[in-house]
């Protein structure tokens, strides 16, 4: 039995790389999973249907339920279709895990427009337009009084929180991408919708041109940069861990002071009483977000159950 059992999840960009480890991880779960990508090359150029596909056949091996799109994330009608997919496959929708994208990596004064707009387009629209579907359909749902308890959850990056040498465009992104999760977390939760931001580092297809050397796999010893459906549950039993080494239990949460689904508050965070909304209760104050130095999360601290690497690992990682 898993955390996520009945729940439906959308992930973008899931063919491959992190998307198709989160995908993967959402399933273990009990998730049913739309897994989305356009099947592109890693700088965009092309398409196919095999990487979705190949996704979907892993989820049903582990006996999981998946269905596969083949839609542009940056495409505000085939955005919407993606939303509608997983509502006419399942009935629902709880979470959306954005995390298409590509790189065409160059120096700033090489830059062209043609790729600046490209890799915007992808990374920060992308991430709009799906999102922006999703909390359409979930704030009519709570409008119409039926419970809504969702988790936007979007992929920001190092570069964007720290900049890349040869990814001007790239970092730029993914540093508004965590801007966009601030201002969704504080306008969203009164819908019974949280927005996080993680800043994974790990060896795919975007890191083997600018950082192919410092990411390259090691000769012997933990390959800590290797993408693999294994680390996302040792991340989560280490979530556990943490969780039970603090008194919590993970499902502890409606035990808690704050709002249902939390599992604890973090300490940096202020809070504001709050009772619009179906959450009311407590949530953390728009004015003072969680942004505590570079880590992986961003504005609302109420984590989304399903296997994710702690912030503490998350900026190791990033310094190194």
């Amino acid at each position: 039995m898993g955390t996520l059992d009945g729940k439906v999840a959308i992930v973008t960009g899931a063919g491959q790389g992190l998307g198709r480890i989160e995908a993967l991880a959402l399933a273990r779960e009990g998730a049913a999973v739309v897994v989305n990508d356009l099947g592109t090359a890693a700088d965009g150029s092309g398409a196919s249907e095999e990487p979705a596909r190949g996704v979907v056949k892993e989820i049903e091996a582990l006996g999981g339920k998946a269905v596969a799109t083949f839609g542009d994330v940056a495409d505000w009608q085939q955005a919407q279709d993606l939303v509608k997919a997983a509502l006419a496959a399942w009935g629902r929708l709880d979470v959306v895990v954005n995390n298409a994208g590509f790189v065409r990596d160059r120096m700033f004064v090489n830059a062209s427009e043609v790729e600046w707009d490209a890799v915007v387009r992808v990374h920060l629209k992308g991430h709009f337009c799906v999102a922006r579907h999703a909390a359409a359909h979930w704030r009519d749902e709570a409008k119409a009084g039926r419970p809504v308890d969702a988790r936007i959850i979007n992929t920001s990056s190092g570069a964007g929180l720290q900049g890349s040498v040869g990814q001007s465009a790239y970092s730029a992104a993914k540093a508004a991408i965590a801007g966009l999760t601030l201002v969704q977390a504080a306008e969203l939760g009164r819908y019974g919708i949280t927005a996080n931001a993680i800043a994974p580092s790990a060896r795919t297809r975007m890191t083997e041109t600018v950082f192919a050397e410092m990411m390259k796999r090691p000769e012997d010893g933990f390959d800590a940069m290797a993408a693999n459906p294994e680390f996302a549950q040792i991340a989560g039993q280490m979530n556990e861990q943490m969780a039970a080494e603090a008194g919590m239990g993970v499902d502890d949460a409606d035990e808690e002071e704050g709002a249902p689904g939390q599992t604890g508050q973090h300490p940096s965070v202020q809070y504001e009483d709050v009772e619009e909304g179906p959450r009311g209760g407590r949530r953390p104050c728009a004015r003072e977000p969680c942004m505590i130095a570079r880590t992986s999360e961003f504005g609302c601290p109420q984590p989304f159950k399903f296997p994710y690497l702690p912030p503490s690992i998350v900026t190791q990682e990033i310094a190194s």
